[in-house]
């Protein structure tokens, strides 16, 4: 634990325990990165052993070439914007409504209940599922891939929003009444910071389904962002582009995870969850 001084304030970290925390990191990331080093010499050896030829499965090689290519002629920068501005907006529209709404709803445990198996229901839902229906109601851009990861987002974050606020203990509730809190007291000391480790944990599933949502829309329902790349590069039999998208799909995503969505999970749950920072 982080020592404190008399007065409460947290000190500063033993200056000698941040290379400690440097090496503890770079060999996690280390582990991380050496099964995809591995992969890829995997792949490597198997195409050119069998002399797979590039029409049917490209070489690394052959995938760094078309990488190189796309980022110089800027198409690579202008798929990867598309995509995260799409993906950023219906997050962000999701999440700003779907929090106070379970806040809402979860104040009352039997309109809490009422409403749990229905949105258990919805929150499994694909977010390929809604594209029918969200072409149909917007036609093909922003518009619908806008609402299809808004869906993906929302339901989880309202679920996991309902579930954090019912698992706050009644007596804790009970105890900030009896100290003089006020609703809002209450809301904002007790009911939100209970509830958001899993508030946290449901953005995080969400924007999960969100991102692959997101792909499986941009194939059908635009004509920018990495997965019309990935199907313009089907038409002309690109299989170094197709195989570059999906490594960029997943590396954005690893990316998002790792360096934003996952340190704030872990944050917020040693501030207000279950565990303790460790030192």
């Amino acid at each position: 634990m982080t020592p404190r001084d008399p007065s409460g304030v947290v000190a500063a970290a033993p200056a000698a325990s941040r290379p400690r925390a440097a090496a503890r990191r770079l060999e996690a990331g280390l582990w991380f990165a050496a099964p995809l080093v591995l992969l890829v010499l995997v792949w490597a050896a198997v195409v050119r052993f069998y002399h797979v030829p590039l029409r049917v499965f490209p070489a690394p090689a052959d995938v760094a070439g078309a990488l190189l290519q796309q980022a110089r002629s800027g198409a690579l920068a202008g798929h990867s914007w598309h995509s995260l501005r799409r993906v950023l907006v219906g997050t962000t529209l999701a999440v700003a409504s779907s929090i106070p709404l379970g806040i809402a709803i979860s104040t009352n445990r039997h309109v809490a209940a009422l409403f749990t198996p229905i949105l258990r229901f919805f929150s499994v839902l694909a977010g390929i599922a809604w594209i029918p229906l969200a072409t149909l109601w917007f036609g093909y851009g922003f518009g619908a891939i806008t609402f299809i990861i808004f869906n993906a987002v929302f339901f989880i974050v309202l679920y996991n929003t309902i579930l954090g606020v019912t698992s706050i203990p009644q007596v804790l509730r009970d105890a900030a009444r009896s100290l003089g809190a006020n609703r809002w007291q209450v809301l904002t000391e007790v009911l939100l910071p209970g509830a958001l480790p899993n508030i946290v944990t449901g953005i995080r599933t969400g924007m999960g389904f969100a991102w692959r949502g997101l792909i499986a829309a941009e194939i059908i329902a635009t004509n920018a962002g990495l997965g019309y790349m990935l199907f313009l590069a089907r038409d002309f039999y690109r299989t170094e582009v197709i195989v570059l998208g999906m490594i960029l799909i997943g590396a954005i995503w690893v990316l998002l995870d790792r360096l934003i969505l996952a340190p704030i999970e872990r944050r917020t749950i040693e501030r207000w969850g279950l565990t303790r920072a460790v030192a």
